[in-house]
């Protein structure tokens, strides 16, 4: 696999740029272009999508990766931080970061990274890597997911406008791709479509129920908030004899449940 310092100077020359131009564009100096270039270091990796971005290239091309291979390799990634991304959320971290030690750049695995460090309040390393994503991904799926995390980021840091920029950058949809598959497609397909879908509308419904029991417990409506909360308990309940699928797995419905029975008691 070619030497990424060399990839760089190759494609800086096939542009004809000399390293002060392409180190004004990022935004460092000339030298540090220089070290690259020789092998004596390496860009950090929130710039390597800015460095394909400015030559038009993908940052496997840039890696000069063999794309199943990495593509592969990166889902066998991504698998074992899911196991973790629940429970232990440093151990899923350094999964994520271990994969881009060998895959730098790679947009799937730093769209997995800002999702777990956002978590671990990590706001300004998250917003970082998020604005070179949404400059860079070739992945609307990826793009949207950086606006929603750097969105949540800037909230935590208490910067509510640029939250609210940050969400202004995702549509407002009244269909899912897989809502359209469950819809028109037929067999496996459909099957696994419709299964994927009812999973996020069930999780995404018990959090507006939870969402609308706070604001009414804010504004003093204590009543609205009790009905709330009881029927996201109620709709969790009614998929208690629900299964799993090789679609979707088992959220921690029992948690969650007793998370809002706690703050059902608390205002009853």
């Amino acid at each position: 696999m070619i030497k990424l310092g060399e990839k760089i100077k190759t494609l800086r020359k096939q542009k004809n740029l000399s390293q002060d131009v392409f180190a004004n564009y990022l935004g460092v100096s000339f030298q540090a272009v220089s070290k690259w270039e020789n092998g004596n270091t390496m860009p950090d990796v929130t710039m390597i999508p800015a460095i394909a971005s400015f030559f038009g290239v993908s940052t496997d091309e840039l890696f000069d990766f063999n794309i199943y291979e990495m593509e592969k390799n990166v889902e066998e990634i991504v698998d074992e931080w899911n196991k973790y991304l629940d429970n232990d959320k440093a151990k899923a971290e350094q999964i994520i970061r271990d994969g881009l030690k060998k895959y730098p750049g790679n947009d799937v695995l730093l769209n997995c990274l800002i999702c777990v460090i956002s978590d671990l309040k990590k706001n300004d390393e998250a917003i970082t890597i998020g604005k070179s994503l949404v400059e860079s991904t070739k992945h609307d799926a990826i793009r949207l997911d950086a606006y929603r995390i750097m969105a949540e980021a800037y909230k935590a840091k208490g910067e509510y406008e640029l939250a609210k920029k940050a969400i202004e950058h995702i549509p407002e949809t009244y269909f899912s791709n897989l809502y359209v598959k469950a819809y028109l497609l037929e067999g496996e397909e459909k099957y696994e479509a419709a299964t994927k879908e009812a999973s996020l509308c069930l999780e995404h419904l018990v959090w507006m129920l939870e969402i609308l029991g706070e604001i009414y417990l804010e504004n003093g409506e204590t009543e609205k908030a009790e009905i709330q909360y009881t029927q996201a308990i109620n709709v969790l309940k009614a998929f208690d004899n629900d299964f799993g699928t090789k679609y979707t797995h088992s959220k921690h419905d029992s948690e969650k449940i007793k998370e809002l029975e706690i703050k059902l008691s608390l205002i009853q």
